[in-house]
Parts: structure tokens; C-alpha cells; sequence
């Protein structure tokens, strides 16, 4: 008699799991949702909570992401929105203040009110040493125009950092960083890499690597608002004679040809 019943039962539960299936397959195919509860287990197991939900709990929220990408409109994250997530593009600039090779120190605080080029360098990184003189070129042509620009040594040795300095003529400030708390600051992932600060301490454009003019005058044109950064400078024409307007050719010089000198008459 039991097992005529544990048999019966059986064909019940089976024929109400088929049941139940044949829900769940044609509420997905007309688009829909669906959270199944499954009858209470029986024997041993009868412990487990009654209600098993197959669909996630709507009270149970996915979990934030610690970085959060903008997707580009083909779905995948545009590259400027992962750069500007490295440089802190729309963000206040770090803190930063650190010695001064010359002497003192240089804080960024200070120069509120300006447009600044920070850059994170090395004396021995070939790319970083190719790039000081660019550097040099453009502090000088827009300093009328409020720019600053500010190099730190990070990690350096600081008679390597003069040697450097000295050679290429650098008249900017240039910082050091021993211990590399001001590059962890900015996340300067790499050597060289540059941050254009505009002059309300925001941070406008970023750039990883051994960077050409052409990249060094876009960053610049952040943060230099009205004023037209040019990659090279403007060459200056050289003196023009007096007299001679630029631009016109004076005719050959012709000089007369010499006439040659009398031959001496012999003797009688």
C-alpha cells in the first residue's frame, strides 16, 4: 500500500514539474518573465527553504563597478574616455608640491591663476630628454600669455638633473620627486607624461609618452583660451637692405673687366 502511494505521488510530482516547464518555456517565447516555485522537497532535505526561485530577487541590485566607462555609440569604450579617465580630464589637479632644484620648492598652488604645463620626467629616459628643448621653445613663445611649465624629476639624481638642465639651457622651474609621492599623486604610470592644468586648476588635456610639437600644441590650446598655439615658431625674417623693399630682387652686380696693362717698348 505505501509503495502504491510513494508511486502515485511520484507520477503527481512529475506530471506537475512537466507542468510547470511548459510555463516557463512559453513565457520566454512570448518575451516574458517568469520566477518558478518549486513544491516542497521531502525527506532528509526537508530543512531547505520551501520557495527556490529560479529568477534573480528584484530587491537584489548587480554591483557597482570601481570604473565606469562612457561606451562609444558602436557599444564599445571610446578612447578618449579611457584617456581622459587616465589623465583626470574635467578634474581638479592633484596637490603638488615638491623641491626645487634651485632651490625652495615649487607648489602648484601658487600658480593659481595660470595656465600650467606639469610634466613628469627623467634624465635618464632618451624620450624625456628629447622632448626639454621643445619645451624650452614653448615656455618662451607663450610666457607673455601667462604659461608656466613645471617639469619633476621623479626618482632622479639630482647633479644628473643639472647636468641636464645646464646643457640644454631649461630656464623653467624643474622639481624633484625622490621618492616618487607626487607622481603616485598624479598616477604618472609612465615616463614622460604630461597634464595641461588651465588656470583655474582643472584639468584639461593629457599625454602619454615621447610626444612630438604637433601634441604638445594641442594640449597647450586647452588651456591657453584666445590664443593661437602654433607647433613651431614663427620664423622672423632676416635685415633687408636699406632701400630695397622685401620681397624684390636687385639685379646682378656686373663689375667692368679690367683692361690690361701696356706692354713695355724694348729698347733701341
Amino acid at each position: 500500500m505505501g509503495s502504491r502511494a510513494a508511486l502515485a505521488g511520484g507520477i503527481v510530482l512529475g506530471f506537475a514539474i512537466v507542468l510547470l516547464a511548459g510555463a516557463v518555456v512559453l513565457s520566454m517565447a512570448s518575451g516574458g518573465s517568469v520566477a518558478v516555485t518549486l513544491p516542497p522537497p521531502s525527506g532528509p532535505d526537508a530543512s531547505v527553504p520551501p520557495e527556490t526561485m529560479l529568477s534573480p530577487s528584484p530587491t537584489e541590485a548587480p554591483p557597482t563597478p570601481a570604473v565606469t566607462l562612457v561606451p562609444s555609440p558602436s557599444g564599445s569604450p571610446a578612447a578618449t574616455d579611457v584617456t581622459d579617465g587616465l589623465f583626470g580630464v574635467g578634474q581638479p589637479a592633484p596637490p603638488l608640491v615638491v623641491e626645487r632644484l634651485d632651490g625652495g620648492t615649487i607648489d602648484l598652488a601658487d600658480l593659481r591663476g595660470r595656465p600650467v604645463w606639469v610634466a613628469f620626467t627623467a634624465s635618464w629616459c632618451p624620450p624625456c630628454r628629447d622632448e626639454y628643448t621643445t619645451m624650452e621653445s614653448f615656455a618662451l613663445r607663450y610666457a607673455e600669455s601667462g604659461l608656466e611649465v613645471v617639469t619633476v624629476h621623479v626618482r632622479d639624481d639630482p647633479a644628473a638633473v643639472r647636468a641636464l638642465v645646464d646643457e640644454l639651457g631649461i630656464t623653467f622651474p624643474v622639481g624633484l620627486d625622490p621618492d616618487g609621492t607626487a607622481s603616485r599623486d598624479w598616477r604618472a604610470i609612465a615616463l614622460p607624461i604630461h597634464f595641461w592644468v588651465d588656470a583655474d586648476g582643472i584639468v584639461r588635456d593629457g599625454a602619454l609618452g615621447g610626444v612630438g610639437p604637433v601634441a604638445m600644441a594641442a594640449g597647450l590650446q586647452t588651456i591657453l583660451p584666445g590664443v593661437e598655439v602654433t607647433p613651431f615658431p614663427t620664423p622672423t625674417p632676416g635685415p633687408s637692405e636699406p632701400g630695397v623693399s622685401p620681397g624684390v630682387s636687385l639685379p646682378p652686380v656686373v663689375q667692368p673687366t679690367p683692361s690690361p696693362p701696356p706692354s713695355p717698348t724694348p729698347a733701341p
